[in-house]
């Protein structure tokens, strides 16, 4: 990945975008609040105990889950952020139940925006990297108040997403269809700074990141899979593997952009009447638009994330995604198993 020669900030970047053409004023304007979105939550989340945003909220989000402090601060803060820029039509949250249009007294845009606030809460108390994770959507043409239903759109339409880690650096890294691109938070100066132009998955990998413990519930073509891999050399992959992880999916991700691998949150039957872990909407598409232009893949086992339609805001679907020839490997084991008769 080449590093960048001079300091370009992530304003001149986006301006330099919207001249050739790639991007709009508004869809400008939206990146840079969302970007200053998550400048205000890495303060937030370098305070730690001495800011008293460790720790639950006493409350859960629409899947049940127990809040952190952190969670709903990160969600009030791009909800803020984005309410009146004149940029947006609509925005949804993991965090929230339905999406909510802007509200009348400011002028609205073009664009929907889809966000999980913090990724990998739970891992906020032991100081592990947690992130921010958006995706951008055209709302669709005639609609000035939208709703659930103009969020649908599949992967493939997002017009831009990205992810903030935070951690030892605060990192942005987006793409609005052309590369993805790194930029790195200078404390100093308050700005996001351009440091590793077009980023790329390598093809091959000996890398994987899964939740070994949920083994036991996997499909067997998912445990077959695992099972080869931990074999090794001796076995028919051919090499020896080495597994990864985090439990926070922006960390994860992060290391597979900048050295390779692949993440999996295949289905289990620990509650199988969800079809996944992970969010469609907040998680899988815009990790999976990322990783797309970065030469890798993304599929769920079976077909590419980027194709599916949703039906739900809050849709959960499993996801292979990284490095492309292993992403491929894992999803011929699937897809092999499903053509066997009976």
């Amino acid at each position: 990945m080449p590093p960048v020669d001079q300091p370009i900030s992530l304003t001149r970047y986006l301006i330099e975008e919207q001249r050739a053409g790639h991007v709009s004023a508004d869809l400008r304007l939206l990146i840079e609040v969302v970007a200053r979105a998550c400048k205000t939550i890495s303060v937030a989340v370098g305070k730690g105990a001495l800011g008293g945003v460790l720790g639950d909220a006493g409350t859960g989000n629409v899947q049940g889950e127990a809040q952190k402090k952190l969670d709903v601060i990160a969600n009030d803060v791009l909800l803020e952020a984005n309410a009146w820029g004149g940029h947006l039509a609509g925005l949804a949250s993991e965090e929230m139940e339905h999406s909510q249009p802007i509200p009348d007294v400011y002028p609205r845009g073009n664009y929907l925006l889809l966000f999980d606030p913090l990724d990998g809460s739970s891992n906020i108390d032991v100081n592990v990297s947690v992130g921010t994770i958006f995706s951008v959507l055209r709302c669709p043409e005639g609609v000035t108040t939208p709703e659930d239903a103009h969020f649908l759109q599949a992967g493939c339409d997002q017009v831009a997403a990205g992810y903030c880690v935070y951690g030892p650096s605060t990192t942005l890294i987006l793409t609005v269809g052309h590369g993805v691109h790194q930029f790195t938070l200078d404390r100093e100066q308050g700005s996001f700074v351009l440091t590793t132009r077009s980023m790329t998955v390598p093809e091959e990998t000996k890398e994987f990141a899964i939740n070994m413990s949920n083994k036991r519930h996997w499909e067997a073509p998912m445990q077959q899979y695992v099972d080869d891999l931990l074999i090794g050399r001796e076995g028919p992959r051919g090499k020896d593997f080495n597994m990864r992880w985090i439990a926070s999916m922006v960390a994860d991700v992060h290391r597979i952009l900048t050295r390779g691998g692949v993440f999996i949150y295949p289905w289990d039957k620990k509650d199988p009447g969800k079809p996944g872990k992970l969010r469609l909407m907040y998680e899988a598409n815009p990790m999976s638009l990322l990783i797309e232009q970065a030469g890798g893949a993304a599929t769920n086992g079976r077909m590419r994330i980027l194709d599916i339609t949703p039906d739900q805001l809050h849709q959960r679907v499993p996801v292979f995604l990284g490095s492309k020839k292993e992403v491929e490997a894992a999803t011929r084991y699937h897809l092999e198993h499903d053509a066997l008769p009976g």
